[in-house]
């Protein structure tokens, strides 16, 4: 399939393919964002394995606003089978317990944005240990029900079954040529998206994700509701909600400042301001979470705070500035590799980040880490097109 081929195809599915619910377009949007998180696959211009959980991490996000409980907004219409009313989602009831034990453990209020937050604080295996094993076994129930539901849109997609995609297979069994991204498991299973359209959904993201959202709005819209009616201005508020930054980066913080202490030194990539022990700094997220919520160490450098909160804000820097930021960026990593602990979360971070850096270690670490960092925030700023300093 060429890549011109490839535009009317995403295109079809979203405006004209027949839809039940909303999972064709979030299948769309998915591999959208996937596609757009790990920029170091388009290096090997190949067929790319994608695990369907991580495909369905992202759907508990975009689907987190939708089932709030006792205030559900139907992403399709129910019908009534041997007595029994079925969900317009099969994941609904499992997300909605999962939604339910996550604000009763943090004790938050109902925030539309709190599942792309999940999903970062649960990727991260140091975050998973420092939740109960109760709510663990609910966010992997509300998964393995994503992926399962996951499947139906892959095989409708277009006109006829397995028309787009292929019957989805474990990573084991994917042909030889065919890479894999990065943290999967040899039996996770896996959608596997050719080479010519992981390209179209990388140079058409930001199409791509304003049609998702439109086509989104639309489709709510015109569902019946059991309640209210619900507008496409509600849910273009809940399917662009991004979480804010004020969560606390207590651990992180921390251990960063214990390197302090010990009299070493950070630079702020932006400013080349020495940060030293008693200095000021904000942990800047170098993606900003407005964009993607990635807690990962590798996005959170210690910064000027008056760069950061005044200048900076939720923007991302120009192609020179991420030219000049680089030696500066490996020099902080470097710094990172000085304690135990961050060193070990670094590795862990970049290593379900970043393919190509999975066999660098040593000396040359913090300077890959750097220039794949570099690497990922141009391509996120410009394929969404995004405001720069």
């Amino acid at each position: 399939m060429s890549e011109a081929l490839s535009h009317p195809i995403i295109s079809t599915i979203l405006k004209h393919d027949r839809k039940q619910n909303s999972y064709k377009i979030a299948l769309m949007r998915s591999i959208s964002d996937v596609v757009l998180s790990f920029p170091d696959m388009e290096t090997y211009h190949q067929d790319v394995a994608v695990p369907l959980r991580l495909l369905a991490e992202f759907w508990v996000a975009y689907y987190w606003g939708f089932v709030e409980p006792g205030k559900p907004i139907l992403q399709g219409q129910r019908y009534t089978r041997q007595g029994k009313i079925s969900n317009d989602m099969a994941f609904r009831p499992a997300l909605t317990e999962f939604r339910q034990q996550w604000e009763d453990y943090t004790g938050s209020l109902a925030r539309p944005a709190d599942g792309f937050f999940v999903i970062s604080e649960l990727r991260l295996p140091r975050k998973r240990l420092t939740y109960p094993t109760s709510l663990l076994a609910a966010y992997q129930k509300a998964i393995t029900a994503v992926a399962h539901a996951l499947e139906l849109p892959i095989r409708y997609a277009g006109p006829g079954d397995w028309t787009v995609f292929t019957r989805p297979i474990t990573a084991a069994q994917r042909q030889a040529g065919t890479v894999i991204v990065p943290g999967t498991q040899p039996q996770d299973k896996c959608l596997v998206i050719t080479a010519t359209l992981w390209q179209t959904f990388r140079a058409m993201s930001l199409w791509v994700e304003a049609l998702c959202i439109h086509e989104w709005c639309l489709f709510t819209e015109r569902t019946q509701q059991p309640q209210a009616a619900i507008s496409r201005g509600d849910v273009y508020t809940l399917l662009t909600a991004r979480p804010d930054n004020r969560r606390p980066l207590t651990w992180e913080s921390n251990n960063i400042d214990l390197l302090l202490l010990e009299g070493h030194t950070f630079i702020c990539p932006w400013t080349a301001k020495r940060i030293v022990s008693g200095s000021l700094y904000d942990l800047d997220h170098l993606l900003p979470v407005s964009v993607y919520p990635i807690n990962e160490l590798w996005n959170l450098i210690p910064a000027d705070p008056t760069f950061n909160r005044h200048i900076k804000r939720d923007r991302l820097p120009s192609l020179e500035h991420l030219q000049q930021a680089r030696p500066r960026l490996e020099q902080d990593y470097r710094c990172y590799g000085l304690s135990t602990t961050l060193a070990q979360a670094l590795q862990e971070d970049v290593n379900i980040r970043f393919s190509t850096l999975s066999g660098v270690r040593g000396g040359n670490f913090p300077g890959a880490v750097a220039s794949a960092v570099i690497k990922l925030i141009e391509q996120v700023a410009a394929s969404r097109n995004l405001a720069r300093f």
